[in-house]
């Protein structure tokens, strides 16, 4: 039987949604696994950046309708979420994660996490379900469910210093592969943690994690 996979989206943008990149990487790697997915965003305002700078603009969007642009219009408000019905959940990154799944891109490990988001992650953490983070993603992972879970977001210290604040434990990891927490059920890799990554990098590392998270589930 197939798996069920639910996949968290936070827009549509590396500056202010969800990396394009990733977001299609861990789609591809889902139905090369056969999985089934089904995609779901928060309905909630966002601050548009410019996608060159990130320079915040005067233009309010809504996060689930960004989303629906990477779904082609399949998806679902985040309040339809709940883990009795998947095996799994996937979390793209981009600084979407940062900004509007959480307030990680101001607070760091103090950050407020989106209501809907810290929900479903406890859900399915309660129920022994699997989590997969790419990117920045992890960083709203460590945020809520903290108590010795391990993830990676590459390889830089600062941001590692920032993920021990949180209780969890930092796993440095290249560009092109995943960290798997089999005890607390985590799988994350760190594709555009690494700026000058190239594309094929980043799928190849989404692709193995995903595959894990599949076979976890």
């Amino acid at each position: 039987m197939a798996k069920r996979v639910a996949v968290i989206l936070s827009g549509c943008g590396h500056k202010d949604g969800s990396e394009i990149t990733e977001a299609v990487s861990v789609l591809l790697a889902l139905s090369e696994c056969g999985a089934e997915v089904r995609m779901f965003a928060p309905t909630i305002g966002f601050a548009v950046r410019n996608p060159m700078n990130a320079h915040p603009t005067s233009e309010v969007r809504d996060v689930f309708l960004e989303s629906a642009r990477i779904a082609r219009g399949q998806i679902s408000p985040m309040n339809e979420l709940h883990a009795r019905d998947f095996d799994a959940v996937a979390l793209p990154g981009g600084m979407g994660a940062a900004r509007n799944l959480s307030t990680w891109a101001n607070a760091g490990a103090a950050c407020v996490v989106e209501t809907e988001t810290e929900r479903v992650l406890r859900e399915f953490f309660a129920e022994e379900k699997p989590i997969g983070a790419v990117c920045i993603a992890p960083a709203v992972v460590a945020r809520v469910l903290g108590n010795g879970v391990t993830v990676t977001l590459g390889r830089d210290p600062e941001v590692a210093a920032e993920i021990a604040k949180t209780g969890a434990t930092f796993e440095p990891c290249d560009v092109d592969d995943f960290v798997s927490d089999r005890e607390h059920r985590v799988v994350t890799s760190p594709a555009y943690m690494f700026a000058d990554a190239q594309p094929f990098q980043v799928y190849t590392g989404i692709r193995a994690a995903m595959r894990e998270l599949v076979e976890m589930a």
